[in-house]
C-alpha cells in the first residue's frame, strides 16, 4: 500500500492533552501528524512519548505558553525553508520535505484578537500582515510541478457554510470580508486545492472548531472551519479521503479544535 495519512490538529497545549494525542494516534494511525499551539519550549517537548507512538522523525518549533508548531512523521524527511513571519520569531510555521519530494507546510496563523480594525487592534493588523506575507512568499516560490501540502490552523473560516451563521459572523474576527479576501490571495498564490471541500463541497456545512462557551457543543453546533488542508494541483489526483474527527471534541478537557485527517493514495 502506498497510501499516506496526514492529520492536523490545534491541540491547545501538547502537554495538557498528550493523552488525547496518544488516543487519537492509536485510533487513527496517521503517518504524519502536524500540531499547532503546542505551547511548550523545545527542550520540554514530550518527544519520548511521540517516539513510543512510532514517530521516528520530528521537527518542532516551540515557545513557552504560546503558539508553537510541530511535525511528526513515520516517514523520513528533511527540514525545508522556514521563515520568521512579520519579523517575529513566534513559532508559527514549520516546513519539511518528504523523500518523494512533497513539501509539508504547517501553519498557525495569528488569531487576530477581538476587534476587526487594524487601527484599533495591533493583533488584527499582525494577522493581515502575516497573511499578506504568506501569499507573497508562495507566489514567489510558485512552479507548475510544485508538490506542496499546506495544513494548519489558519484562523479564517472563508466560506459562508464554514460558519454556523454567515450574517451574524460577518463582523466577527475569523469570518470578516477582509480576512476572507486575504485568504483568497493565499489560495490563489499557488492555485491551491481545498482538500476538505474537495470531499465535502458547498453548501454542506463544515466545521472544525467549537467554542468552549457552549454547554453542549454538539447541540448548539455553533462551529467554524478554522483548520485547513490544501494541496497544489500536482497532488489533487492523490486525494483519497477526508475526515474531521469529531469524537476528539467530546473527550475530557478537550481542545476546542477537532483533528482533521486527509488520506492520500500513491504518495509514499
Amino acid at each position: 500500500m502506498n497510501d499516506l495519512r496526514l492529520a492536523t490538529w490545534n491541540v491547545n497545549s501538547v502537554r495538557a492533552r498528550l493523552a488525547h494525542v496518544e488516543q487519537f494516534v492509536a485510533q487513527h494511525q496517521p503517518d504524519i501528524l502536524c500540531l499547532q499551539e503546542t505551547k511548550v519550549t523545545d527542550n520540554e517537548f514530550p518527544l519520548k512519548a511521540f517516539a513510543k507512538m512510532g514517530f521516528v522523525h520530528h521537527a518542532i518549533a516551540g515557545q513557552k505558553s504560546y503558539n508553537g508548531v510541530a511535525i511528526f512523521s513515520k516517514l523520513p524527511f528533511v527540514p525545508s525553508e522556514s521563515k520568521e513571519w512579520c519579523g517575529k520569531d513566534d513559532k508559527r510555521h514549520l516546513a519539511v520535505t518528504l523523500e518523494n519530494g512533497v513539501e509539508v507546510h504547517n501553519f498557525y496563523v495569528p488569531a487576530g484578537g477581538d476587534v476587526p480594525d487594524v487601527t484599533l487592534n495591533e493583533k488584527f493588523a499582525h494577522k493581515l500582515d502575516f497573511m499578506t506575507e504568506m501569499s507573497n512568499w508562495f507566489t514567489e516560490r510558485r512552479t507548475e510541478d510544485n508538490k506542496l501540502i499546506l495544513v494548519g490552523d489558519l484562523n479564517v473560516a472563508p466560506l459562508e457554510t464554514d460558519v454556523w451563521n454567515h450574517k451574524q459572523l460577518l463582523k466577527v474576527v475569523s469570518h470578516t470580508p477582509i480576512e476572507v479576501e486575504h485568504m483568497a490571495r493565499i489560495y490563489d498564490s499557488h492555485d491551491w486545492i481545498d482538500a476538505m471541500r474537495h470531499f465535502v463541497p458547498e453548501p454542506e456545512p463544515l466545521y472544525s472548531w467549537w467554542s468552549y462557551r457552549a454547554r453542549d457543543w454538539r447541540a448548539s453546533n455553533r462551529g467554524r472551519r478554522l483548520d485547513h488542508v490544501w494541496v497544489t494541483p500536482a497532488l489533487k489526483s492523490h486525494l483519497k479521503r477526508m475526515e474531521i474527527t469529531l469524537d476528539a471534541r467530546d473527550w475530557e478537557k478537550p481542545s476546542d479544535h477537532a483533528p482533521v485527517i486527509v488520506d492520500f493514495t500513491n504518495l509514499r
